[in-house]
């Protein structure tokens, strides 16, 4: 296996360990917190909809899908705390939302060579993901350190362990 396929790999593993753990999760149930404080799920999610086209906008030839109108406000720090949190998409739109935002770096990662990889990154996430390789890992990484937050939500609604 090369670098190009294991970093594949690892986007669609953490695709599908994000869908499956809200997969029978009810659009109320996105809101839940799991503490009084701590983003729920859906705020989460708009973040990880946003971080993706964030972090991956350094990817050569990139296209991002436009998204709804003050989506970026709405999952702003601003918002995250908000009480009651309305405002808020489905389980059904977030998951399109963020399955079209990976597909997009899936296809800039399809036509990338290993070279390609290694190529640096510019900005402020340099001095943590130093090249494109590391930096399409923080992708994948980063959405699987928000299933796992998932998880206490999760077991909070009494919900069957996925893993």
């Amino acid at each position: 296996m090369n670098a190009v396929t294991a970093i594949r790999t690892a986007l669609h593993s953490s695709h599908h360990m994000l869908t499956w753990f809200v997969g029978d999760l009810s659009d109320a149930d996105l809101l839940v917190r799991p503490t009084p404080g701590a983003n729920h799920i859906a705020w989460q999610l708009g973040h990880l909809i946003l971080a993706e086209g964030g972090i991956g906008a350094e990817l050569p030839g990139v296209v991002y899908p436009a998204l709804p109108a003050g989506f970026a406000d709405q999952h702003g720090k601003d918002t995250a705390q908000a009480e009651p949190p309305i405002g808020f998409l489905s389980r059904t739109q977030y998951v399109d939302l963020f399955t079209a935002a990976r597909n997009a770096s899936l296809a800039a990662l399809d036509k990338m060579t290993e070279a390609d990889l290694d190529c640096p990154t510019q900005g402020k996430l340099a001095a943590f993901a130093p090249n494109l390789g590391a930096l399409l890992l923080l992708i994948s990484n980063h959405t699987l350190m928000h299933a796992g937050q998932f998880s206490v939500v999760r077991r909070k609604l009494g919900k069957p362990v996925l893993f």
